[in-house]
């Protein structure tokens, strides 16, 4: 039931793009692909295989829930850079108003800018 409802809730949150083309195209040949299709219509002969045949439709769910885990790490790779030069402005801001406020501990020191 959890899954289910991550799933609509999914849903409702989807762009107009995603709904229309949720994913990237395949990086298959054509060959690949009739390849990959017809594996996939056989019937399983393995224990695990067959397990597997229950949950196809969750296919799309794990897809739609991947690229988001995806593009959570991403962003958190993006925020954690922001951070970092955030920091260093921080730093370069604290040098530039130490050098012009004229307060230095030292007279015959230079500026640090």
């Amino acid at each position: 039931q959890r899954v289910l409802r991550l799933a609509e809730m999914c849903r409702r949150l989807q762009t107009e793009e995603e709904k229309v083309l949720p994913f990237y195209s395949s990086s298959l040949a054509e060959g690949e692909q009739q390849e990959a299709q017809r594996v996939l219509e056989e019937a399983p002969t393995e224990p695990l295989a067959q397990a597997l045949q229950d949950y196809l439709g969750l296919e799309l769910f794990w897809q739609l829930f991947n690229k988001a885990k995806l593009e959570e790490q991403a962003l958190g790779l993006e925020q954690q850079a922001l951070r970092e030069r955030n920091q260093q402005l921080r730093e370069l801001l604290g040098q530039y108003l130490a050098g012009i406020s004229g307060s230095q501990e030292v007279p015959g020191e230079p500026k640090p800018l």
